[in-house]
């Protein structure tokens, strides 16, 4: 009974942070085209769905190189002025 539980109660808290994640990026997404802080909440969402799904850690792994290399870019053009 106690196992039923558990596996129960794992796959509820997977269920939220899916629901949750998806939420938090979609609304990153829309905020593409929206005016706000998409670069800001698109990896939010990313990296509370990464806490339980392996795609997740891959894309989000992807978006924080993206992120270091335009940091990077933009301090080298900055120097140059």
């Amino acid at each position: 009974m106690n196992e039923v539980f558990t596996y129960t109660l794992k796959k509820v808290k997977r269920l939220i942070i899916g629901v949750v994640g998806f939420t938090i990026l979609l609304i990153g997404i829309a905020l593409l085209v929206l005016p706000g802080p998409a670069f800001i909440v698109i990896p939010i969402g990313l990296a509370l769905l990464a806490t339980e799904f392996v795609w997740a850690r891959k894309l989000l792994k992807r978006v924080k190189t993206q992120i270091e290399k335009a940091t990077r870019n933009k301090k080298r053009n900055k120097a140059k002025h």
